[in-house]
């Protein structure tokens, strides 16, 4: 085979079966990055391939990385394992992830019954590169927006290098969702004004973007801007 394994071939036969130019064209738009391939499959279609090769892991993991595609399936289906399982292929599938979508996308819910145990993988990863750390942020913002975790969001923020794009713009997405369901929380953290002017702007914007808040408590917010 040209360029890989059977499984390869196979799977970018029935990617490029489903794929839509009109789509790829639009995605490739969103995605900001020429170096990225796009075939234009739909994540709803992405998703139902992914569950054809659950039990192919490690000969999927092993397949070229040539296509936005190929990659969204490989994490989709290591995020449906069991935290045991997930953990041992997770640094791998942040290595493979140099987009947004892709980051946002893999989502595990087993970190959800297993918040403790996945730490110290948020710790790594909010020290990584510039997708490792917006990952790291994205699993905060799905995982651990409960109360007994503000502490941490409000030390991990500040230590993320919100110079790169992707890291301040997630993390401008967490704070101005502390904000929307932890308002008071939120203001505080704010008005300590450890984040930079640039990304704390952002976060007030963002959640002033959101139907949950008050006109006052929008006004309020605005009124935080620096």
């Amino acid at each position: 085979m040209m360029n890989g394994t059977p499984l390869y071939e196979e799977l970018l036969k029935e990617l490029k079966a489903n794929a839509e130019s009109d789509y790829a064209a639009f995605h490739k738009r969103l995605l900001k990055n020429d170096n990225i391939n796009v075939l234009g499959v739909r994540v709803p279609t992405l998703r139902k391939i992914a569950k054809k090769y659950s039990a192919r892991i490690d000969e999927l993991l092993g397949v070229p990385d040539d296509y936005y595609e190929i990659t969204f399936i490989k994490l989709q289906v290591v995020a449906q394992l069991p935290l045991e399982e997930f953990i041992t292929y997770v640094d791998k599938c942040v290595s493979l992830i140099d987009n947004w979508a892709t980051c946002d996308c893999f989502s595990a819910k087993c970190i959800a019954k297993h918040r403790e145990e996945f730490l110290p993988f948020v710790y790594k990863f909010l020290r990584g590169g510039e997708f490792a750390q917006r990952y790291a942020l994205t699993v905060l913002l799905s995982f651990y927006m409960e109360e007994r975790y503000l502490g941490l969001i409000f030390t991990s923020v500040p230590d993320t290098d919100t110079s790169l794009y992707y890291v301040h713009m997630a993390a401008a997405w967490l704070i101005a969702e502390v904000l929307v369901k932890f308002y008071d929380n939120g203001v505080e953290f704010l008005n300590d004004g450890v984040m930079d002017k640039k990304t704390h702007n952002k976060a007030i914007q963002k959640a002033c973007e959101s139907y949950r808040l008050t006109k006052e408590q929008k006004d309020f917010l605005r009124g935080l801007k620096r």
